[in-house]
């Protein structure tokens, strides 16, 4: 069997701990090269074992890849690959981690030549730390892996991209682009744009800081733990999802107005109602999500 050749753009947390993933897996039939944005992070990585050779110079990275792997904040995803298209060799294959994916695709599809391919996907994982210093090879381990259904790519490229992310003990699902975009708002880009709107209210309780961070336990710091996650990252999100993100919270801004209601009108039975329905749910959630995956 020839060696896989994979191409790493954005070796952080993601594409730092898909390295030694698959070294790990794959031992000598896989060859890894690398870019980051900086010579430090490059150093990194190859310190850390996540690349076998790292370089700023993106046709030495990407000439011989047969499969690249893009991530790059979301915005640095199409400006990345127009760069590199002139690199690539014919039938090598994108895949990306994106977390957002109608707006990848709209333009990537525009750019592409008929013999490069993609497969559009998103791990559902990740740590509030960034960069590959805080990359785990185990990081993708019973985590959610999404392959969007719907990017054109032939059922062999499909299958080769889905044989390699099954090697991260990931559970992979399929889910079609506008359903990610919309799921992906509700579970993880509306949590972290609230985990950022509790670190503000913290932020504005001005006389009261001192005493506030006296009693802040765990609660406040697991609710709060994303807001720690890579603001650049955040940023493009919120930019390339902005629909399905500001319909859901413009929904959770009704939810929090009927709560603010029901305290105002001193209702209990409504208050009570609404923390007992959240935790039933919740409780469901938990035992069923294990048991959702088919691919």
């Amino acid at each position: 069997m020839a060696k896989l050749q994979l191409a790493i753009i954005g070796v952080g947390l993601i594409g730092g701990s898909l390295g030694p993933c698959l070294k790990d897996r794959l031992g000598d039939d896989i060859y890894i090269t690398g870019l980051s944005r900086t010579e430090s992070s490059m150093s990194a990585a190859l310190l850390r074992g996540a690349v076998d050779m790292a370089s700023a110079d993106l046709e030495a990275v990407v000439s011989d890849a047969d499969i690249i792997f893009l991530s790059p904040p979301v915005l640095q995803i199409v400006p990345m690959v127009e760069r590199m298209l002139p690199y690539l060799k014919k039938g090598a294959i994108l895949t990306d981690a994106g977390s957002t994916k109608q707006y990848v695709w709209e333009h990537l599809k525009k750019i592409l030549p008929p013999d490069i391919y993609y497969v559009s996907g998103h791990p559902m994982t990740g740590k509030e730390k960034s960069g590959v210093q805080a990359a785990d090879k185990d990081l993708f381990v019973n985590k959610c892996y999404v392959i969007v259904e719907d990017t054109g790519a032939p059922p062999e490229v499909l299958e080769r991209v889905v044989s390699l992310l099954r090697l991260t003990g990931a559970n992979l699902t399929t889910l079609d682009i506008a359903k990610h975009d919309r799921c992906a708002s509700v579970i993880s880009h509306v949590p972290h744009v609230a985990a950022a709107a509790l670190v503000t209210l913290l932020n504005r309780s001005q006389g009261d800081m001192d005493s506030c961070l006296k009693l802040a336990g765990g609660g406040f710091k697991d609710t709060t733990r994303i807001a720690s996650s890579n603001s650049d990252m955040w940023a493009d999100i919120c930019m390339t999802n902005p629909e399905a993100i500001t319909g859901h919270l413009r929904a959770l801004q009704g939810i929090l107005g009927e709560v603010i209601e029901a305290i105002e009108q001193g209702d209990r039975p409504g208050i009570y109602n609404y923390f007992a329905a959240a935790k039933k749910r919740r409780d469901q959630i938990l035992d069923k999500t294990e048991k959702m995956f088919e691919i």
